[in-house]
């Protein structure tokens, strides 16, 4: 349980970049900024930032993919199910990053 709460402040911040990014894009093309750079270069930022401050975690990486589904149903339509994998697999390579600096 407390692991879970170490990781709240850092799903909120992605959870933010989830739910009201999307609300900035306007076309098509600003969706596939969003989804494609922003939002990824963000699950990748805040994973690392968790990595190094709590270290190793694969729970963290599958609530980064739970968070997602809910965006999925809001602003997306549901060929985005294939972005509960990717963000999932960013996020894990994050945590990863960010633990391996933080033993060195």
């Amino acid at each position: 349980m407390n692991e879970i709460k170490k990781m709240i402040p850092y799903l909120f911040v992605i959870a933010v970049s989830f739910y009201l990014l999307p609300l900035l894009g306007s076309s098509t093309g600003d969706f596939m900024v969003i989804m494609l750079v922003i939002m990824p270069l963000t699950c990748f930022a805040i994973s690392c930032f968790y990595g190094f401050k709590n270290g190793w975690s694969l729970i963290f990486p599958i609530a980064v993919g739970i968070l997602f589904i809910p965006a999925i149903f809001i602003h997306f339509n549901s060929t985005a199910w294939v972005y509960i994998v990717g963000y999932s697999v960013i996020s894990l390579a994050g945590v990863f990053f960010g633990k391996t600096f933080k033993n060195k």
